[in-house]
């Protein structure tokens, strides 16, 4: 039998889905987090889940992952000690930076630069030149590059980055720096520019490659570490890791560019929505995936998510194709409070993790979060992960009641304050990523995942006017069902900055050709036949002029049919949904880039059995919560025994292993052919 693992690693737990390809039956199992080695909790959870499904891990064929790894190193500011080899008159590239300051009141106000990720000191220059052809301009020196990378060497560095002008269409200059870099500092990871962003803008180009260098050393330690465990634990299969574009790399390529990791685990969560989509028939969605530490919401539209060339992780931008992801610090665990200066209400983004967690968990927690609030408004029922988390109601209430204290109100009333203020924040970060992309939410579905997300779906959905509002089926571990459903990707980029009416298709065609063969290659040496692999190309197009270009995905048959004048449409288009109007002048051609993706997994997700509509045989309890300010009756419903066209009335709530969903008074919840659950307004 041929297993997938996927396994996604959050703040609070550790999310694991595992599935037998030949016959669609998966388990699930969620473990607590462990934040000082995330490994400990992911070997536990492969021993959990292996054992309920009657396997060893030896008999798991893949193991996918998505990691925080790289996100956490930069967010903590653990990154490594780069050292960056710069051309001659360049070393202040990564201080001079953009003439960027973050918008609103911050343009009013002193905003210190970040901390640049390779400090001045440990920047050194040398010698030689490429010109803006990639053709030699001077020479370097050995000698020179030797005296330098020794000062390095002085300084006590922990990884190289060499970043040098132009190499983007030359990288002889920089490989000779790497071959004598490995002399002078054996054992000290060297990322190239012209490798691992192969694009004009030097800045860009260099910072990306300086982020890679910073992380490659903790990415490269944990993933070793996991690969050695997991082979300890008998496991064989191949590991892959979850890139930020949402496809999949081997364990051995994030060692050395994981720069392309930096959005692993957001990404799990709408490859896993992609999926639920595609089954469901549903195929416009916006994500809304709520942990316990943060949310995460993205945007798919015709069951192809928005991708973005930049990933953003704090204050650092780097040159990387990634999901177009926004998060906020809203989750179950996000502490609320009042602060003495205002005394208004407030929610995260200080989070109470998966240690101690929030109050309701008994593990120490004295700050009330979301999660209690929900406790206590009677959202979420006494016991969570199949009755064996219990949690405590009254030690909810008593850190609520802090709050309510502060704010001169109810118990209820301050709760359910708690409960509005985060998903206001939940129904900000969504429109950023729909109307503010010119998008209009009532044309998308919103669908809640995560731990929280099912209980939060209804009350965002009625701001957002996104329906039906979709708790998909196995909600909590949605990220894990993404990573094991998810397919492999490599891409490959080159900067061709050329008018439109200085060039012509059958150029354009055969660089793309050129680049297309190159990430076929990468990919078929992973072991994928030739004829699994699918090549789809992008450009970057912009106005004569532009400062900032627009990523347009193509493939081969379009651009025959329609040729560059069909890009160019399509660019004015596109242009004229972002910023409301276009230009008469010429366009140019930015960058090239060209995509190569492994064989989907063609998993059909299980159909219920039909029911007559009537879901009283999943009736667990009559029960009471909060609503309309006064406590309304309920039912618990236990979601393993729905069946197919099932109606609950709201208010209802639905408990399982992994997740909690409520319907709310007025709405209606109706459950899809494949166990979906669509609500709708009554």
């Amino acid at each position: 039998m041929a297993y997938r693992l996927g396994v996604d690693v959050g703040g609070t737990f550790t999310d694991l889905l595992l599935f037998d390809k030949d016959n669609g039956s998966f388990w699930r199992h969620k473990t607590p987090s462990t934040p000082h080695d995330s490994s400990v909790g992911i070997l536990t959870g492969v021993e959990a889940i292996c054992a309920d499904a009657g396997i060893t891990p030896s008999e798991v064929e893949f193991f996918l992952h998505g990691t925080t790894v790289a996100t956490n190193a930069v967010l903590e500011g653990k990154g490594a000690r780069v050292g960056l080899v710069t051309t001659e008159g360049y070393r202040q590239i990564l201080q001079i930076a953009r003439s960027f300051v973050p918008g609103g009141l911050a343009g009013w106000i002193v905003w210190p630069k970040p901390e640049p990720l390779a400090k001045l000191e440990d920047t050194v220059e040398i010698k030689g030149r490429i010109d803006a052809r990639g053709n030699e301009l001077r020479p370097i020196d050995d000698a020179d590059i030797r005296a330098q990378l020794e000062v390095l060497k002085a300084q006590g560095i922990e990884a190289l980055t060499v970043s040098l002008i132009n190499a983007y269409l030359n990288g002889a200059h920089e490989a000779r720096v790497a071959e004598l870099a490995a002399e002078i500092l054996p054992g000290v990871p060297v990322s190239l520019s012209h490798i691992v962003l192969p694009e004009m803008q030097e800045y860009e180009r260099t910072l990306t490659t300086v982020a890679n260098a910073a992380v490659r050393p903790i990415v490269g330690k944990y993933v070793r570490a996991l690969r050695g465990k997991l082979r300890e634990s008998g496991m064989a299969g191949s590991l892959s890791l979850l890139r930020s574009d949402g496809g999949l790399m081997s364990s051995e390529k994030s060692e050395e560019h994981p720069v392309s990791l930096l959005m692993s685990g957001p990404a799990g969560g709408v490859t896993g929505a992609l999926w639920v989509g595609k089954n469901a028939g549903i195929r416009n969605i916006l994500t809304l995936d709520v942990g316990g530490t943060s949310t995460d919401v993205a945007l798919i539209e015709n069951l192809d998510p928005r991708r973005v060339r930049t990933t953003e992780v704090g204050h650092l931008a780097v040159r990387a194709s990634s999901l177009d992801v926004k998060t906020v610090g809203a989750g179950g665990g996000s502490i609320a409070y009042v602060p003495e200066l205002t005394g208004a209400l407030r929610v995260g983004p200080q989070s109470a993790g998966a240690v101690p967690g929030p109050v309701a968990y008994g593990k120490g927690g004295k700050e009330p979060t979301v999660t209690d609030a929900n406790v206590v408004l009677g959202y979420l029922p006494e016991s969570l992960l199949g009755g064996t988390f219990k949690l405590d109601r009254e030690g909810a209430k008593a850190a609520v009641q802090t709050i309510a204290d502060k704010l001169g109100i109810g118990l209820m009333e301050a709760a359910r304050g708690i409960i509005d203020i985060v998903n206001e924040n939940m129904f900000g970060a969504l429109r950023m990523i729909s109307v503010q992309q010119g998008y209009d939410p009532r044309h998308f579905a919103l669908m809640g995942f995560g731990g929280a997300g099912p209980l939060h779906v209804n009350a965002v959905a009625r701001l957002m006017g996104s329906w039906p509002a979709v708790s998909p089926v196995s909600p909590g571990v949605l990220c894990a069902l993404g990573d094991a459903t998810t397919r492999m990707r490599t891409e490959t980029a080159r900067s061709f900055s050329t008018r439109f009416r200085d060039t012509d298709e059958a150029e354009v065609r055969t660089i793309l050709e050129e680049m297309a063969a190159q990430t076929r290659a990468e990919l078929a040496a992973e072991g994928i036949a030739d004829a699994d692999i699918t090549s789809l190309f992008e450009v970057d197009v912009r106005y004569e002029g532009q400062a900032f270009e627009v990523p347009l995905a193509i493939d081969a048959e379009t651009l025959a049919k329609d040729g560059l004048a069909g890009i160019t449409a399509r660019f004015d288009e596109e242009h004229l949904r972002l910023f409301t109007f276009n230009m008469d002048s010429p366009h140019e051609l930015v960058n090239l880039r060209a995509v190569a993706l492994g064989p989907t997994l063609d998993l059909p997700a299980p159909a219920l059995p039909e029911g007559d509509g009537d879901p009283k045989a999943a009736k667990l309890r009559d029960h009471e919560l909060w609503a309309d300010g006064a406590m309304r009756p309920a039912v618990i419903y236990d979601r393993s025994k729905l069946r197919a066209k099932d109606v609950l009335a709201g208010p209802a709530i639905v408990i399982e292993m992994d997740s909690t969903t409520l319907i709310e008074a007025g709405c209606t919840g109706t459950v899809d052919a494949v166990g979906n659950i669509l609500i709708n307004p009554a």
